[in-house]
């Protein structure tokens, strides 16, 4: 297969890097981190007018008429630099689902405002007990009149601090666990009776608990079929999956380069470590499981417009390799550098720390590898 990008991708991957190069270096983005907004408003802006907010959509809902593959190109980019301004969470999930199941009426209202970086979207969809099944919920949509109240709670929503939407799926009829049932709904984030606790994660960036009392939306606010939501769910989470991968294969990436640049420099009994035969094979073997990754990674993007299962097992299986590999290559390299490698001042540590967290979104190796062997 030929896998080399069109000149249209390879421009998008310049404009990106030189962006980040100039704009988000590893002192900035600390900075970043530790404001009291925990991100960087100016910056969404800027990559709006970039048209990188654009890049995944049709040209008919306003885009640059990319995909997938534009999706991946700017990720892993996002991953070299340890973006934490919530692209995922806004133009691939809330995107998605305006995408693959809004109506002409709900993208020609919310697609402009994702394109322009006028709009933030969070993706409230974890709950306590649900663990990573996408179909266990407490959270409820009756319906009142022409529209519907929601009650419940959810947990570890990304990027809700600096969202003004939320896309919240709720249990609309079956039980807890019944795949029919799920519904999907825009909320809007200051609407009565939503409230939320603010946090930040450990790889830098905040999230939210919220609780829903009550909250009255109207029936424009159902995206898709009532009860028939969990399909567009799980296609949806695949494909951010995809994006998260690309993210993880940048983390990668930038680990093994300083990695190795260490080793080379990193003098012990008057020779640098890297000379060590025993610590070369290591850096192979991180070598190897990066460009695994990456091999997983263009796999996924390719097939997230083939059929389910094809799309599944593709989806399942790069998350089980991203897993595994991330947290190999995040351990080797702290190692290697030594104590040194855990502190705040080096960007090893932090991603470690942002890998360790990719796993853990959209279920982890076990949960994935489970998935795999379930759609196979």
């Amino acid at each position: 297969m030929d896998f080399s990008f069109s000149e249209e991708q390879t421009l998008l991957r310049n404009t990106v890097q030189s962006l980040l190069a100039d704009k988000y270096d590893f002192d900035t983005r600390r900075k970043i981190v530790k404001s009291a907004d925990g991100w960087n408003p100016a910056m969404w802006k800027q990559l709006a007018e970039l048209g990188l907010l654009a890049a995944p959509f049709s040209e008919e809902l306003g885009g640059l008429g990319g995909g997938a593959i534009e999706t991946m190109i700017l990720m892993e980019e996002f991953g070299r630099h340890l973006v934490v301004e919530p692209f995922v969470e806004t133009v691939v999930l809330a995107g998605g689902f305006l995408r693959e199941g809004g109506s002409k009426a709900q993208q020609e209202a919310h697609i402009p405002g994702i394109v322009d970086g006028s709009t933030v979207w969070a993706f409230a969809y974890a709950e306590p007990q649900g663990r990573y099944n996408l179909a266990d919920l407490v959270t409820t949509a009756k319906k009142d009149g022409a529209g519907y109240v929601l009650n419940g709670f959810k947990c570890v929503v990304i990027a809700a601090p600096w969202a003004q939407k939320l896309i919240v799926t709720a249990r609309t009829s079956g039980g807890q666990r019944d795949r029919d049932g799920v519904s999907v709904f825009i909320v809007d984030k200051s609407a009565a009776g939503v409230s939320t606790r603010d946090y930040p994660t450990g790889d830098g960036r905040r999230a939210s608990e919220i609780t829903f009392e009550n909250v009255k939306v109207g029936a424009d606010a159902l995206i898709g079929m009532e009860g028939k939501g969990l399909p567009l769910v799980e296609k949806v989470t695949d494909q951010a999956i995809a994006a998260l991968s690309a993210e993880a294969v940048g983390c990668m990436g930038e680990l093994n380069k300083t990695t190795v640049e260490y080793c080379k420099t990193r003098k012990q009994f008057g020779v640098p470590i890297g000379k060590f035969q025993v610590l070369q094979h290591r850096m192979v073997d991180m070598f190897m499981a990066y460009e695994q990754s990456v091999s997983m990674t263009y796999m996924v993007n390719l097939k997230l417009t083939e059929g389910e299962t094809e799309r599944v097992k593709a989806a399942a299986g790069a998350k089980v390799q991203i897993g595994k590999a991330g947290r190999f290559v995040g351990q080797q390299s702290v190692q290697l550098h030594g104590g040194m490698g855990m502190t705040d001042e080096l960007n090893v540590g932090h991603y470690f720390k942002r890998l360790t967290m990719i796993d853990t979104q959209f279920g982890n190796v076990d949960h994935q590898l489970k998935r795999y062997s379930q759609a196979a």
